[in-house]
């Protein structure tokens, strides 16, 4: 059975609540998923009410951005206490920053002649955190642009005539906030890192030093010959593999969950992760004990 350790909900950017996600899971005949909301771990403990109904595990699970030196990247934290209060303060100050940076991008926008009010933003938005796509979708439905990829290469992309930047952790300071939350910090879709010039052999190695726990080697756009090569890394480095869809809905039209030749994720992977864990806490209870 396959896994989808990558899946975004009304929580932030994506289409459908987790309860929808969880059912969606079911169908496709998922033995496990992570709600991977951005910055946000507010759909876990729906998720996880639902995945128990429904006889299918759900992981704790987030998706921060961060910097390694001049590059942005993408972590995601699983299994970690989505409850615990420095996690919780780390993530507040996030959607401080993605508050803060919506607010500028929309003043941008305003002094090119495009009105976007702060209410439509968020009513869009729903009960989750509001960030670009769903300026993005509000330029759409504005005629402004047609595309969501237009909208992030005109507008609100690096580069974009209203890109704003905002807060963000380093990759040391994320992977070290997940850890001490009790949870694993993996690489997202690194082959877009890639695209975008990066050496993602060089990036591997550098967050490897910085306590990395694995990297997604099972990813829809990822080729045969890249995984090859996450393959070669993750082996490496000692790296666990992990994978997902980046399910985001109906924004994202024509995709779906794992579990198809689009991507398969071994469910076997999960033992693996908590098997990693189990060896980290006897680690540090031996530690204590010295």
């Amino acid at each position: 059975m396959s896994i989808d350790l990558h899946i975004h909900s009304t929580f932030s950017d994506g289409s459908m609540t987790p309860t929808e996600l969880v059912r969606l899971a079911r169908q496709r005949r998922l033995s496990a998923i992570a709600i991977t909301d951005h910055d946000t771990t507010d759909g876990v403990d729906e998720a996880t009410e639902a995945g128990r109904g429904a006889g299918l595990t759900v992981l704790s699970g987030v998706e921060l951005s961060v910097k390694l030196e001049s590059t942005t990247l993408h972590l995601l934290g699983y299994l970690f206490d989505h409850r615990q209060p420095e996690f919780l303060q780390a993530l507040q100050s996030l959607q401080e920053g993605r508050l803060t940076r919506n607010r500028r991008i929309l003043e941008a926008l305003r002094q090119q002649g495009i009105e976007i009010e702060l209410d439509e933003l968020l009513e869009i938005a729903g009960p989750g955190q509001s960030g670009r796509p769903h300026i993005a979708r509000l330029l759409i439905g504005k005629g402004v642009v047609r595309t969501m990829d237009e909208a992030f290469d005109v507008f609100l992309g690096q580069g974009g005539s209203a890109y704003v930047p905002r807060f963000i952790y380093s990759a040391a300071e994320a992977i070290s906030l997940i850890h001490r939350a009790g949870g694993l910090a993996v690489l997202a879709h690194p082959q877009q890192l890639e695209k975008s010039g990066g050496n993602i052999s060089r990036i591997v190695t550098t967050l490897h030093r910085q306590r990395l726990d694995g990297i997604e080697v099972y990813y829809p756009t990822h080729s045969r010959q890249f995984r090859k090569t996450l393959l070669r890394l993750a082996q490496q480095h000692d790296l666990l593999r992990t994978g997902g869809s980046d399910y985001h809905g109906a924004i994202r039209p024509g995709t779906t969950l794992a579990g198809g030749r689009n991507c398969a994720v071994p469910d076997q992977l999960l033992a693996e992760m908590y098997e990693r864990l189990a060896r980290r806490r006897e680690t540090l209870a031996t530690e204590l004990i010295q």
